[in-house]
């Protein structure tokens, strides 16, 4: 895909809540050169007074269609998120600028298997890797840890549940409680966790790591451990909490 250096106008067609604190937006883009499962944008806001603040996002939509996904959670005294989560609604005008990033991605031409690790909001280009790894009906083996605080957090949970199948497995880790009925005690992603809930060592994956920065960096060093080499393990990670 194409990447523009041009800023887009971009007009929003839908928003709906995702979370108590997290909202997903669809976006209108013409001109948009289509995005690979992974790539994100710059999202440009201008005030009345002509103020302008940029911030990037994760698509969770990839292809060639002129309607973008995104899904943003809210940054407590944040500059852009705030205003994304509570006051954007359909018919507002924004700018986007893209698509960007050619190294925290996956085709669906890659045949080995794929360890997918998410933090919070960082489920978001994992899941345009999930939706492309179902539209294409590929058989490589894909498989999801999703980390975060309860259920209610959670980010996109039915979706996900109705993608696994024989080539996709999800699986959950809450860190401050856990729903009925799930066995792992509630905490942090561990050795444990990773030992149990993912591909393993032996079957060379490819491995995608996206939340926090704190998180992404303790589940890289979780992996390195266990064995995984570094050239295997790509990671995204970001300042909010």
């Amino acid at each position: 895909m194409t990447t523009s250096s041009l800023w887009l106008a971009a007009t929003v067609v839908e928003t709906r809540q995702a979370t108590a604190h997290g909202r997903i937006l669809r976006l209108r883009v013409h001109g948009w050169p289509g995005n690979l499962a992974g790539q994100h944008v710059d999202v440009r806001l201008t005030a009345e007074d002509g103020y302008q603040a940029v911030r990037s996002y994760s698509l969770a939509s990839a292809g060639g269609s002129d309607l973008l996904e995104l899904a943003v959670d809210e940054v407590p005294d944040g500059e852009v998120s705030p205003y994304v989560v509570e006051d954007v609604r359909p018919g507002d005008e924004l700018e986007v600028r893209g698509p960007i990033g050619a190294y925290f991605v996956w085709t669906p031409d890659r045949p080995e298997p794929v360890q997918l690790i998410a933090g919070g909001s960082g489920i978001v280009p994992l899941l345009a890797m999930a939706r492309e790894h179902a539209l294409v009906a590929s058989g490589a083996p894909m498989r999801l840890l999703y980390s975060v605080r309860t259920a209610d957090d959670a980010f996109y949970a039915d979706e996900l549940s109705a993608l696994s199948d024989e080539t996709f497995t999800l699986d959950w880790a809450y860190t401050r409680s856990s729903p009925a009925g799930v066995a792992r005690p509630a905490g942090r992603v561990d050795a444990a966790t990773i030992t149990a809930s993912t591909i393993p060592v032996s079957q060379n994956p490819a491995v995608y790591v996206c939340g926090p920065t704190g998180f992404v960096e303790a589940v890289a060093d979780l992996l390195v451990s266990a064995g995984h080499s570094p050239d295997r393990i790509r990671t995204e990670r970001f300042g909010g909490a």
